[in-house]
């Protein structure tokens, strides 16, 4: 399992889940390119530990565990795989 970042996060961006991330799982980062024309933030799936400390540190309740991701955003793990699929 991972974690989802969804609806809440578009136009926000906060990225303080970035900064306690250990594994740096969440991207684009302030510093990368992609970060300016990226809709929300994306957590990679095949490097995410599952830890959580993300979703207490995001300020709009926009990440959650996949199991957890309301209804009404499960398009979400789509779009968070897709986007990770065009990275490579």
């Amino acid at each position: 399992m991972t974690h989802i970042i969804a609806e809440p996060c578009i136009g926000t961006k906060d990225a303080s889940c970035v900064d306690v991330c250990p594994v740096d799982c969440i991207h684009p980062t302030k510093d990368e390119q992609e970060f300016d024309e990226a809709e929300l933030l994306y957590i990679d799936p095949d490097t995410c530990i599952d830890c959580g400390l993300c979703v207490d540190e995001c300020p709009v309740q926009a990440i959650f565990p996949e199991e957890d991701l309301p209804e009404e955003w499960k398009q979400y793990l789509q779009i968070n795989t897709e986007w990770y699929q065009t990275q490579v």
